[in-house]
């Protein structure tokens, strides 16, 4: 019997049925501990350094405040909490900015739950995961050369 400790996850969504779904399938089909669930980007910081996660998980599109301002807002504020998004947005703008500010993954919605579940937990453990239909926009991102638009390198700069 494994003695392993469960990940411990913060899921920040500023949908309730999102969240409350993604709680109930990372616990009783992950075994994960999820030590919050939040709606409002606000409380995020205090809750990360109280609690210190193993990750944050949070959605980019929320109306009080975006999850790569989100991110940007936890990296001044000196919290090296993992993080990685869980998102609608097939937007190679959004996966370069979150890339850029160093998420562990960046998974869509419309992924399989156990899908979910396995990337969730690797990237708890280092590895950069990445939507199976974002990884030929992430090969575009990263082929541009000097004959290239400045557009793509741009991206990743």
């Amino acid at each position: 019997m494994s003695t392993a400790v469960p990940l411990r996850i913060v899921l920040v969504d500023d949908h309730a049925l999102c969240r409350n779904g993604l709680t109930d399938l990372l616990h009783h089909r992950g075994g994960m501990d999820i030590v919050a669930a939040l709606s409002d980007p606000d409380q995020v910081v205090a809750v990360l350094r109280e609690k210190a996660p193993d990750l944050v998980v949070l959605d980019l599109r929320m109306p009080a405040m975006d999850g790569l301002t989100l991110l940007r807002r936890l990296r001044a504020d000196g919290i090296p909490t993992p993080a990685m998004v869980l998102t609608m947005s097939d937007s190679e703008t959004d996966l370069a900015a979150a890339l850029r500010l160093g998420v562990r993954g960046y998974l869509l919605k419309d992924m399989e739950p156990e899908d979910v579940i396995t990337a969730i937990e690797r990237c708890a453990r280092g590895e950069l995961m990445v939507a199976p239909s974002m990884t030929l926009k992430l090969a575009r991102m990263l082929e541009g050369g000097p004959e290239k638009g400045s557009e793509r390198r741009s991206l990743l700069a």
